[in-house]
């Protein structure tokens, strides 16, 4: 895809201004925590606008996000992953839908996990914020069976 893509509006729900919460603690929490996570890039200028792509109470949730790039290759539409997993961004070019965000999410971390368990470097990998060993490994593999059994056909459906 190119930096312009853009993903499948339809496939998730706008979300109220940030000042004003949903009225679901959990998914506030999680909002925050995505703006956060966003925010830390410098290639982030401004978010423009948020929306909500799947919530999983207290296990996943998929937000897409419209940032204003600071820089022209920088595609405008980000989801950003987080919950109880490796928080991570994919841009919209590799991703129009909550479903394709998520399949690319798990298909990265298998590599990451497969990497760890055989002690090989994660330098080139998607970033995690643990070591990269068999232990650690092992309890991301359990988390991505999770998410690759359950929450995939939900969100494919």
């Amino acid at each position: 895809m190119d930096s312009n893509a853009e993903p499948d509006l339809e496939s998730v729900t706008r979300l109220p201004p940030p000042n004003i919460g949903t009225g679901e603690h959990d998914l506030d929490r999680a909002r925050v925590e995505a703006r956060q996570y966003l925010k830390f890039y410098n290639w982030v200028l401004s978010i423009k606008g948020e929306y909500l792509g799947y919530g999983a109470e207290g296990i996943i949730y998929i937000f897409l996000f419209q940032i204003e790039p600071g820089r022209p290759d920088v595609n405008q539409w980000i989801w950003v992953i987080v919950g109880d997993v490796p928080p991570t961004y994919i841009p919209a070019d590799d991703a129009r839908t909550p479903f394709e965000a998520l399949d690319g999410y798990i298909g990265a971390l298998e590599k990451w996990v497969e990497a760890a368990r055989k002690g090989k470097s994660v330098a080139n990998l998607i970033p995690v914020n643990v070591d990269a060993n068999p232990v650690n490994a092992e309890i991301l593999a359990g988390r991505l069976k999770f998410l690759d059994e359950k929450i995939l056909p939900e969100l494919r459906g």
